[in-house]
């Protein structure tokens, strides 16, 4: 009878501490959501919420203009939440034009007074689509120049500007600035610890491949690493990207920042928040 016991007791404390759904891990704070793409269908601040709700402790997103910045910075206090980065400068007007060059100084000196307000470390840019009559030498070039005249703001400010390579072959044909080899050279001529890369994976899966090669061999200039799987662009683990793999290499190479999860959820937020927590960077 005391053997039936025993056996009993371990059996039930054996199955006691299998982990369930609902004992399932908080994620490592590495994972910052954007939420433009999740939770999409609610007020913007709303989706804040969620982010925390859900277990998140960062979030990015795209352009800070039309957005309601006090609101937003009231949200992320009330709830722990860091912004991880937003979009300083997007496709258009072009960074690869000089005459935009202008503009792009003053729109960078504002964001960094956002960034301030939102306690944000870094800031996205992006090259720009082609310009006509322009080679793609041309327009790296003159990506170099327009960054070189703001190094000395956010250097100052302490707000990095990462800069982001696209692909042409899937999501975003006729723009001038894809893969890794042309971002890494454009800010190894920059220069500044304060300009580096939004090295997004998913656009380098389709652009290049290699990924953890391409990661060792650039990786003095990555700012800040975003993930996708493809196809699909939705979270790791519903594509052909075997992450775990990656995230050792990010691991080796040293990186301590964020993950930026630029992805739309395959079957919904819930679903992917369950998928995220098996597989997550720590």
């Amino acid at each position: 009878m005391l053997i039936h016991t025993l056996a009993v007791l371990a059996c039930t404390s054996m199955f006691a501490i299998q982990p369930t759904e609902e004992q399932s891990p908080q994620f490592s704070e590495r994972y910052a959501v954007n939420i433009e793409m999740w939770w999409w269908q609610k007020p913007f601040v709303e989706r804040i919420h969620a982010a925390a709700d859900a277990g998140f402790t960062h979030v990015e997103f795209w352009p800070y203009e039309n957005k309601d910045i006090d609101a937003i910075a009231a949200a992320c206090k009330e709830r722990g939440i860091t912004v991880a980065q937003f979009t300083a400068w997007g496709f258009a007007p072009g960074l690869n034009n000089p005459k935009n060059h202008e503009a792009f100084v003053e729109k960078i000196t504002e964001a960094c007074a956002i960034a301030k307000q939102l306690d944000c470390k870094m800031m996205t840019v992006v090259g720009g689509n082609d310009q006509p009559g322009m080679t793609q030498e041309e327009m790296h070039q003159n990506i170099i120049d327009g960054l070189k005249l703001v190094k000395p703001i956010v250097e100052e400010a302490g707000i990095m500007l990462i800069l982001e390579p696209m692909n042409i072959r899937v999501d975003h044909k006729g723009h001038c600035l894809y893969g890794s080899e042309d971002a890494v050279r454009i800010c190894r001529e920059v220069d500044s610890p304060m300009v580096k890369i939004n090295w997004d994976l998913y656009h380098m899966q389709i652009s290049e491949g290699d990924l953890c090669g391409r990661l060792h061999d650039g990786f003095d200039q990555v700012g800040y690493i975003q993930v996708a799987d493809h196809p699909g662009r939705h979270e790791p683990g519903t594509g052909e990207i075997y992450y775990p793999r990656v995230y050792d290499e990010l691991r080796t190479l040293g990186y301590k920042g964020p993950i930026g999860l630029e992805c739309s959820p395959a079957n919904g937020e819930e679903t992917a928040v369950k998928r995220l927590k098996n597989n997550q960077y720590k």
